[in-house]
């Protein structure tokens, strides 16, 4: 596939204040709609935007379309343990490593020195399930993250006794609801710690619909780590540095979008994951590895054509994205429809769908 050259820079300078907007808590969708696509869909492609229900997506879209997924599956990633002397401690693992090893977000009252057996799960007899010992920082000696070894397979063991990471903003526990919930059905790649929020809306009916309305789909992976909730710290979003995700595009997908460009079709990403894997791909090459790719206004677009996606955080880098996929004025007057007209936000709340515009 060949991809057009970049067009010119940017010429405002954005500010995190830029991305602001007030928004009421009761909008804060802490529970998933009682169907999967019966959602709320705000299609924002034109001005004024139209107030759907999610099952009407198939109807929007045109044959020859191509829906592009994002078939990572959210792991337990959060697991509970003491440090030998009994203070409690929190870890979010972010990324498995080979040789049983992980890479982990820790929350503590005192940070433990390397070398120490971290014990884990302790049941109610105080008895440890496995141990972590700690091997340092990550990536290096200063770095934020922590380098461990479990002692056993990490997947095994956080299946067996791990949490749903739930995002900061959910406040309650994680529910057998939120195993079922807080994945997508076609989930096959294991490594996740967020879920790819926008694809949480599809169903059976609906993947059916799209089918029968010659809409095919394909798939990448990009596991979506717990960085996609920090926030911007400062106002000059240039300064912010992105935290790195794996994504890897299969050959059939590359052969899929190939097949949709030669027939006039449009790219349709499925969340701003699949956004990041395929413009990552577009400007390096390279359909696997580590991308920290920020997309912010004034960015050139190579791909995608259209974005299915859910509502963000204020301050963020995917409110970030999205305005600048469709337009920063445009962006905002459709949050604030939204929130006019009552829309679930976040995770568990509602999507839109956006068509490419100008910065």
């Amino acid at each position: 596939m060949t991809h057009p050259a970049p067009t010119g820079a940017p010429t405002r300078t954005w500010t995190t204040s830029d991305f602001d907007f007030a928004l009421p808590p009761e909008l804060i969708a802490q529970h998933p709609a009682p169907e999967r696509s019966a959602a709320r869909l705000l299609d924002g492609r034109t001005w004024p935007p139209a107030d759907r229900i999610f099952r009407d997506l198939p109807a929007l879209l045109q044959p020859g379309d191509l829906l592009v997924f994002n078939d990572t599956q959210v792991i337990k990633a959060r697991l509970y343990g003491e440090k030998p002397t009994g203070g409690r401690l929190e870890l979010l693992v972010e990324r498995v490593l080979g040789n049983h090893e992980v890479v982990a977000h820790m929350k503590v009252s005192k940070k433990p020195s390397a070398g120490t057996v971290l014990r884990m799960a302790p049941g109610p007899d105080g008895q440890p399930a496995f141990s972590a010992t700690l091997l340092g920082r990550w990536p290096d000696a200063d770095g934020p993250l922590f380098h461990l070894r479990f002692s056993d397979d990490p997947y095994v063991l956080m299946a067996r006794h791990g949490h749903v990471p739930l995002p900061p903003y959910i406040e309650h526990g994680d529910t057998e609801e939120d195993e079922r919930r807080y994945q997508t059905v076609f989930a096959q790649t294991p490594g996740a710690v967020a879920a790819p929020t926008a694809a949480l809306h599809f169903d059976a009916a609906v993947l059916a619909a799209l089918q029968a309305r010659g809409v095919p789909r394909a798939n990448v992976t990009l596991h979506v780590g717990a960085g996609t909730f920090a926030p911007v710290k400062g106002e000059d979003i240039r300064a912010h540095r992105m935290h790195s995700e794996w994504y890897r595009i299969p050959p059939q997908t590359l052969a899929a979008l190939e097949r949709t460009r030669r027939a006039g079709g449009r790219i349709v990403a499925v969340g701003t994951t699949t956004v990041r894997t395929l413009e990552s791909w577009a400007r390096t090459g390279q359909t696997e590895g580590d991308t920290d790719i920020f997309i912010t206004p004034g960015f050139d677009f190579r791909v995608v054509d259209l974005l299915i996606t859910n509502f963000h955080l204020p301050r963020s880098t995917l409110l970030m994205l999205v305005s600048a996929f469709a337009g920063y004025e445009h962006i905002m007057a459709l949050y604030r429809h939204a929130i006019a007209q009552h829309y679930r936000f976040f995770s568990y709340g509602d999507a839109m769908l956006l068509q490419r515009g100008q910065p």
